[in-house]
């Protein structure tokens, strides 16, 4: 069984900084290309980052470019967002995700093959 587990969001003040974490179990992350997505309230899902574990690649949305950092730890499994600059319209649910390729997880609407649920991060302003 996959299953992808988000660590546990919270409140940050806008012009803060967040890590979150997620821990993969079922598949290898050399397989497939792990990334972030997030939801905010009224609006559709969108990629923000994703990782090639191939080569350890990482591509960005123009919007957290420069303030978002993706790592994955292929040995523990891990996938990590570091999020810098927090604005507050940024508040989402972030949630991991697993996907055969860029295109699926940053390029137009998500279609991962695997999810998280989702952490809610809030940016207060």
């Amino acid at each position: 069984e996959v299953q992808l587990v988000e660590s546990v969001g919270g409140l940050v003040q806008a012009g803060g900084s967040l890590t979150l974490t997620c821990t993969v179990s079922g598949l290898r992350l050399d397989d497939y290309v792990m990334g972030w997505l997030r939801q905010a309230p009224g609006k559709e899902r969108e990629g923000v980052a994703c990782i090639t574990n191939s080569r350890g690649t990482a591509y960005y949305s123009d919007a957290v470019k420069g303030r978002f950092t993706i790592s994955s730890d292929n040995d523990r499994s891990i996938v990590t967002l570091r999020m810098d600059d927090l604005k507050p319209e940024e508040t989402a649910v972030y949630s991991c995700a697993a996907g055969p390729n860029y295109d699926t997880l940053l390029s137009g609407p998500p279609r991962p093959n695997y999810w998280g649920e989702g952490t809610p991060v809030t940016v207060s302003s």
